[in-house]
């Protein structure tokens, strides 16, 4: 497959929904058999983002991938709690104990980054690998001012939001995909990323309004599972960042890059994404 991948092209599983002890309904799907991976999204997107990882690497193992509380298909406007970056950890602690899956292959991209690392830090027996994909959320250094984001990106991030509450979801969407990958992003998007953008796209402003903690040096040291760090080549420097300071924290860390992809790189170039998963976890499977 190539950058031109269209997410609708992809023959999905069967989707599933697991409700868990809280009441919440979790959707996902889940394929194959072997060592369990389980894929958690980022911002604008759900279950489907995976469709490349599953169709490939479900032949080597079982995978699963979510989609998190608020996002589709359920009904946004009808979603009971709160939503949040530690409702969807705790979730995703109750789906793994209530599957009986664990301990899991954990890959998380961008947002999903964040909340698989806060996963993975506590609950320790539920994770047996961690792999983030440009991470995202603010890094807190020791001995520099209070981590956050500049303040052009909240600018940015806030225009966006209120484009899409004011009805002007493509121009918000635009906005904001450009911003976390290239100029040009949204308009070159495949119809299946562009209709999973859509379908989400009421998330974005509760995302704004629920910002990831920062990452630590302590916290990413505590980390008890083996770390891989995937970034793309073109991607925008703060996840770049990110990547190059958690492995500089976390003892026995890898990092990879995907040569030519940006912050999409799952599937814009999935033949590379998943040789480098596929070789981490056989690795840790030994």
């Amino acid at each position: 497959m190539n950058a031109r991948t269209d997410l609708s092209s992809l023959a999905l599983p069967e989707v599933y929904f697991a409700t868990l002890p809280s009441g919440t309904r979790v959707p996902y799907v889940a394929s194959g058999y072997g060592e369990p991976l389980l894929f958690i999204h980022g911002s604008l997107c759900d279950y489907r983002y995976w469709g490349s990882q599953a169709s490939a690497l479900s032949k080597q193992f079982f995978c699963m991938s979510v989609s998190l509380s608020h996002y589709w298909p359920d009904d946004q406007d009808r979603m009971p709690g709160e939503f949040g970056w530690r409702t969807h950890v705790e979730e995703l602690a109750d789906f793994i104990a209530m599957m009986q899956v664990g301990p899991v292959h954990l890959v998380g991209h961008s947002r999903g980054g964040c909340v698989a690392f806060h996963l993975a830090r506590e609950y320790p027996h539920l994770v047996k690998t961690l792999t983030l994909a440009d991470p995202g959320g603010p890094l807190q250094v020791a001995g520099m001012a209070e981590a956050q984001l500049p303040a052009a990106t909240v600018a940015l991030r806030a225009r966006a939001a209120a484009l899409i509450e004011e009805g002007d979801v493509d121009a918000g969407l635009e906005l904001f995909v450009d911003s976390v990958s290239m100029p040009g992003a949204w308009g070159k998007s495949p119809a299946g990323f562009r209709r999973m953008a859509i379908d989400n796209a009421a998330t974005l402003p509760k995302q704004f309004r629920d910002p990831l903690p920062a990452y630590t040096q302590a916290d990413t040291a505590g980390l008890r599972c083996k770390l891989l760090l995937v970034e793309g080549e073109r991607s925008p420097r703060m996840y770049r960042d990110n990547a190059a300071q958690l492995l500089a924290w976390h003892a026995g860390a890898e990092k990879r890059t995907i040569a030519g992809a940006s912050h999409g790189m799952n599937v814009s170039h999935p033949a590379a994404f998943n040789r480098v998963i596929e070789g981490f976890v056989r690795a840790a499977a030994v």
